[in-house]
């Protein structure tokens, strides 16, 4: 067998880490299209906080679905992007797009910071210290005096767009929404399939393997750690700008065991399984918000009957159905 023979046996063999399979470009050709008219059918602002946790639900499951990371504190970098740049917005003025980079840009340090150290740890001890970090957040959002404490930044403004393009209106601010939303998950998407994500996987079926193959485990963990978090600030920074509003709700720890819930009841370690996720999440927050603290209840037999029915959530039992990875 010649070199060139051999060559590509290897690539062959080699898993696909460039371009999009057919599957996966229709479903999001169709994805887009439904987001695309969903303001003509139901309330913009309902389909844009839909959109802003799915890609909170994403920018999850990157570190956990494919790192392999449990984190109990996610609402830090989700609520602490939205209190920078719903302040960049009121009192700096800035335009949305600026408070928004901004604000992604403080959560992706905030993980840095907090990543530097709690990958020091594995398993649960990982998760408890990302829970204690991000009490930590949540005890300065409440005494902090920029925060407006348990008020919140109140009234952001959304302003101009580029200072050109006024997105004062519901519809108009939906499609920078449908913009960020959309961009972010084909960019996480692109992380997944790239050789980085490959060396993630990796990492996370067997760590010790990874090791041995010269892989400086912790430099990808961080920097997984860092990625997840600048992408939940991104979307909980867009959130402020839609809901003119950030809040301690933001930064509870409830908020991310609601992420969490998200993930596994649409599929951890599946691209489309968060999103699945966030809409049933979101929808039964909106939809039964009328029955007050049953909510609760009923969010908590859901994912009880979700866990045991589709033990692989509702995107991994479809895949499995199917053979394909979704």
């Amino acid at each position: 067998m010649s070199v060139s023979d051999i060559q590509a046996t290897e690539n062959e063999r080699r898993p696909a880490t460039i371009g999009m399979s057919k599957l996966h470009m229709a479903i999001f050709a169709v994805l887009f299209i439904v987001l695309a008219v969903l303001p003509m059918l139901v309330y913009p602002v309902f389909a844009m906080k839909v959109m802003c946790f799915a890609l909170f639900a994403a920018a999850f499951n990157l570190l956990l679905g494919f790192g392999g990371l449990l984190s109990f504190g996610h609402a830090a970098y989700f609520g602490g992007a939205s209190y920078v740049a719903a302040h960049a917005s009121k009192v700096w003025g800035w335009t949305p797009e600026a408070s928004i980079l901004v604000g992604t840009a403080a959560a992706a340090l905030l993980g840095l910071a907090i990543g530097a150290l709690a990958i020091r740890r594995q398993g649960i001890y990982f998760a408890m210290v990302t829970l204690a970090f991000a009490q930590m957040v949540y005890f300065f959002a409440l005494q902090a005096e920029f925060t407006g404490g348990e008020d919140g930044i109140q009234s952001v403004p959304r302003g101009e767009l580029f200072g050109l393009f006024p997105v004062n209106s519901n519809e108009a601010l939906y499609y920078l929404v449908l913009a960020v939303t959309f961009g972010g998950i084909l960019f996480l998407y692109r992380i997944v399939h790239s050789p980085f994500g490959q060396v993630l996987k990796a990492i996370r079926e067997n760590e010790p393997r990874a090791i041995s193959l010269g892989y400086r485990v912790n430099r990808y963990k961080l920097l997984v750690f860092v990625l997840s978090a600048g992408f939940a600030g991104l979307a909980g920074a867009t959130k402020s700008q839609v809901f003119q509003l950030a809040s301690l709700t933001d930064v509870h720890w409830s908020m991310s065991g609601e992420v969490v819930l998200m993930t596994l009841l649409g599929g951890v370690g599946t691209i489309f399984g968060p999103l699945m996720g966030a809409t049933i999440v979101v929808t039964m927050q909106n939809y039964l918000a009328s029955m007050g603290a049953w909510v609760t209840v009923i969010q908590g037999v859901i994912f009880v009957l979700g866990v045991l029915l589709f033990r692989e959530g509702v995107v991994g039992v479809i895949s499995r159905w199917i053979k394909r990875p979704l």
